[in-house]
């Protein structure tokens, strides 16, 4: 039994039906015919091409037949033919061979035309299909106008700010707003001259990652973008080319992207490097399994939609191509083992300038878009959470309503999930009793269906899944899923998805609420199944989860019994509570006291045992996900600082580790820092901070400027109010009478000198802060110096202090000089630090003061002199209650 044929893709199906007429129609020519039929093929090129002559001299009707389709293609092979026949005199056989390609293939609009023509007709055609944009409520609108631009920030903006000097301010705003130039740096080449393939836009959920990738695919064809560079751009959903039946190539997928599904498929595949790909959301990509272990490498191959996902993101396929992928930040690691030589790139959202413009071009009314802004913007929370181009739509959509409807804007609320369940309950209008019972029962259908696709990694729904439910032709079905129909083997297959992956979701995240329904004892909702499932899968399932932590706050379970009749039970969200306390459990503080200093040593050189790639595929996991950050998250949506602060009580340390931290990170570490309880620990290691927000400066009038100029007076002898560094929020929280942190580690996360003056004021007044960490931040002599005023400040309740920078001598001197002012600090380590001579007597000076209150030292792997030696000694001799800790004083003289 011989093995079973390899599935062929309808472009194979064709060429292999296009060839069986070539050769039919040129057996039917008799030997004179076929002579004149070779001059004329030679005589007379087409597109200004021809089969060289030594090829067609002695060909028979078979060898004709492979020549024309090598060189011509299989279809556009026909057509030449077609055209030779009639300048040959074998008219009928010419008219036969129409005939039947027509019955065979259909017509042929431009399968002779060349591809620099078609280039043409394909941009004409991609203007058409892609000058509007639906948005979630099915409205369409032009792209050009509703597209606001983004906040993009290359992946070179961090390794920037990490190469700043120690007193230096990051500089504001890296990231520049997403115009036709940056979209043209994205492909620009790199440091080495090598020109970049493959560009992955990240960024959350919403954050307009899409909208992006669509906004270049019509700038392309509009003739602003990769001018010269790039011929033809496809735009390749892959959650829907996922879910697509049966096998498939890559031509067919260029095919479905084509007017009539007509092109010169294979001379447009022969310049690869004139292509570009746009792969929309990689992240919903499996693993590679056992089929895609092996890539395919020929773009006529039918292969299942994954593998030859798989493979171009690989480059086994068509490697010179260019790459555009789109991804979620919570999982772009999974990606990295698959791409080669990404230039990445983050998506941030809007700035507030432009969130401002987005509302205009929302409303196009300008009094009603002034009156919705200003709201907003009173709204500290809610205008930082419209960063998010999506939750900015849901806001407006909102608002737009509650003014239609002469309601009060403050039902508006804070999280994104109160964000969410309003816009719910504003498009499902107030509905008669018997109506109200109905809708009800849909939603909580609606909900199972999104449950079921979140956690089997499902987007797109048959029509079977919504008629098993009962949810085709319902009310719920045409407010919230979108339908659309996929090219199918023999025909069309309608699927349905919800208008956006965040709103599957969040109703996946409702479903356990609506469906709380158990015996005593059993797990509240199935809730178990989304917090104690694999591991694996958290990356995926934390938008839901945060969601649901959301829905668990007091105020939500109000709204959701109110709208939805259903009543929660306390139970759900101990279970919840129990789960956050668990994540905790033997997770003891990441370092003990004193060896904080041993592991940044050894961060700071490569080890030894380790190879380059051992630590950077280390380095890849765990930026994979951060799961701390991500939990910090789901009890900041929770808004309920008593919550919260139960939570927090399993974790006795807050680790986050390599993060490059947005505002948005900050605020929500410094509510969960507000609520948390004594005895809490932070540690943030090798953190980026966002760089700060520069403040408008405002024009002065003319009259403003000529009183001034009169009078004497200007501003620059005016004194300006110090700018709040990005850290200023956490430090903020550090004063809060609720906070319980008891210590705070800062490891090398270059902290400029307004982070060193916010963290100074916040030392004078945090009740519960006694233990300090410092460690090669990139200190100024500047920062230093602050934050030894805020040490030494009488309020201050700091214990013990670490500090480990190499330099800084007059810095060190003016804080050792200040130690006798500190009525807390008792422990002071100062290992990694270099002393001068100077220093170490000025240290030995304050420590004989009778007002010190220091009783340990620690001096550990610090180089002192024979002299500075001396010095301790004489001081451990006068103050017996010291501790001294250093390898060298307990040798013999």
């Amino acid at each position: 039994m011989g093995e079973p044929e390899a599935p062929r893709s309808s472009v194979q199906l064709r060429a292999a039906a296009a060839r069986e007429l070539l050769l039919g129609a040129l057996e039917n020519l008799d030997q004179e015919q076929l002579k004149r039929f070779r001059h004329k093929l030679r005589d007379e090129p087409v597109d200004g091409r021809s089969i060289p002559w030594g090829r067609l001299e002695r060909a028979d009707a078979v060898d004709l037949a492979e020549q024309l389709t090598q060189f011509y293609g299989p279809e556009p092979a026909l057509d030449v033919a077609r055209k030779t026949l009639k300048r040959a005199d074998a008219r009928d056989i010419a008219a036969w061979l129409k005939e039947q390609r027509l019955q065979r293939l259909g017509p042929s609009s431009a399968a002779l035309l060349s591809v620099s023509e078609y280039k043409k007709k394909y941009r004409e055609h991609v203007l058409r299909q892609h000058a509007k944009v639906k948005e979630r409520n099915a409205r369409s609108v032009k792209i050009s106008k509703r597209f606001t631009k983004l906040l993009i920030a290359p992946e070179s903006a961090a390794a920037e700010c990490e190469a700043a000097g120690p007193a230096e301010e990051p500089e504001p705003e890296r990231a520049r707003r997403s115009d036709t130039h940056t979209f043209n740096r994205l492909f620009s080449r790199d440091e080495e001259g090598q020109r970049t393939l493959t560009v992955v836009l990240q960024g959350p959920a919403g954050i307009g990652k899409t909208m992006a990738a669509k906004k270049i695919l019509y700038d392309w064809a509009v003739g602003k973008l990769y001018q010269g560079k790039v011929d033809f751009a496809f735009f390749l959903p892959c959650a829907e080319l996922l879910e697509r039946p049966g096998t498939c190539s890559l031509a067919d997928l260029i095919l479905d992207q084509c007017p009539g599904r007509s092109a010169p498929v294979r001379q447009m595949l022969q310049k690869s490097e004139r292509l570009l790909f746009i792969l929309d959301g990689a992240d919903e990509l499996p693993a590679p399994g056992q089929e895609e272990a092996v890539p395919c490498t020929d773009p006529f191959e039918a292969a299942g939609g994954a593998r030859v996902l798989g493979s171009l993101l690989s480059k086994a396929l068509l490697p010179q191509a260019r790459l555009l992928v789109t991804t979620r930040t919570a999982d772009p690691g999974r990606l990295q083992g698959r791409l080669c030589s990404p230039q990445c790139a983050e998506v941030r959202g809007f700035s507030d300038k432009d969130k401002k413009k987005y509302f205009y071009k929302y409303f196009q009314d300008e009094w009603r878009a002034e009156r919705a802004y200003r709201f907003v913007k009173e709204n500290e929370t809610l205008f930082a959470l419209c960063f998010v181009p999506f939750v900015c739509w849901i806001v407006c959509t909102v608002l737009r309503q509650q003014l239609e409807l002469g309601q009060d804007l403050s039902r508006t609320s804070k999280t994104t999930t109160s964000v969410y369940l309003l816009f719910i309950v504003s498009v499902l209008r107030p509905e008669p009793a018997a109506d109200r019972l109905r809708l009800q029962g849909e939603l909580r259908k609606l909900c199972r269906l999104a449950r079921e696709g979140v956690l089997a990694r499902r987007a797109r729904f048959a029509e079977k899944d919504l008629e098993r439910l009962q949810l085709h032709g319902s009310k719920v079905q045409t407010l919230f899923l979108s339908k659309k129909e996929l090219p199918g083997v023999l025909q069309a297959e309608v699927t349905y998805q919800f208008i956006d992956q965040s709103f599957q979701e969040f109703f996946a995240a409702l479903s356990y609420l609506l469906e709380d329904k158990g015996p005593p004892g059993a797990p509240a909702g199935g809730v178990g199944e989304l917090l104690r499932g694999d591991p694996e899968q958290r990356h995926h399932l934390a938008l839901t989860t945060r969601f649901l932590f959301g829905l668990l706050s007091e105020e939500r379970l109000r709204d959701v019994e109110r709208h939805f009749g259903c009543v929660v039970s306390e139970r759900m969200k101990q279970d919840v509570l129990k789960w956050v306390q668990d994540q905790g459990q033997g997770r003891p503080r990441v370092l003990p006291e004193g060896a904080e200093n041993t592991n940044v040593l050894k961060g700071t050189k490569r080890s030894e045992s380790k190879s380059e790639e051992e630590e950077e595929e280390e380095e890849e996991e765990e930026e994979e996900f951060n799961f701390p950050m991500a939990l910090l998250y789901c009890l900041y949506e929770t808004q309920e600082s008593a919550f919260v602060r139960q939570a927090l009580q399993g974790h006795p340390e807050l680790a986050l580790e390599h993060l490059r931290l947005s505002r948005m990170d900050l605020a929500v570490l410094s509510y969960c820092l507000r609520c948390c309880p004594a005895g809490q620990a932070l540690r943030l290691a090798n953190c980026t901070l966002p760089a700060p927000q520069k403040k408008k400066k405002k024009k002065k009038s003319l009259v403003k400027r000529l009183q001034n100029s009169l009078s004497g007076s200007s501003s620059q002898g005016a004194t300006k109010t110090p700018q709040a560094s990005s850290l200023h929020p956490l430090c903020e929280a550090l004063t809060d009478q609720q906070c319980g942190l008891t210590s705070l580690t800062l490891s090398r996360c270059r902290l400029p000198d307004s982070a060193c003056r916010d963290l100074s004021q916040a030392l004078r007044q945090a009740p519960a802060l006694t233990e300090l960490s410092l460690l090669h931040n990139g200190l100024s002599e500047g920062g230093l110096r602050v934050l030894s005023e805020g040490l030494a400040w009488p309020g201050c309740r700091v214990r013990t202090f670490r500090l480990q920078q190499p330099g800084l001598q007059e810095a060190l001197q003016h804080l050792v000089a200040l130690l006798r002012l500190s009525l807390a600090l008792t422990t002071l380590d100062l290992s990694g630090c270099q002393l001068s001579e100077p220093t170490v007597t000025c240290l030995c000076a304050v420590l004989k003061h009778p007002g010190c209150r220091l009783q340990t030292l620690s001096l550990t792997s610090v180089e002192l002199s024979d002299r500075s030696l001396k010095e301790l000694r004489a001081v451990r001799t006068a103050r017996p209650d010291l501790a001294i800790t250093h390898p060298a004083l307990d040798s013999h003289l």
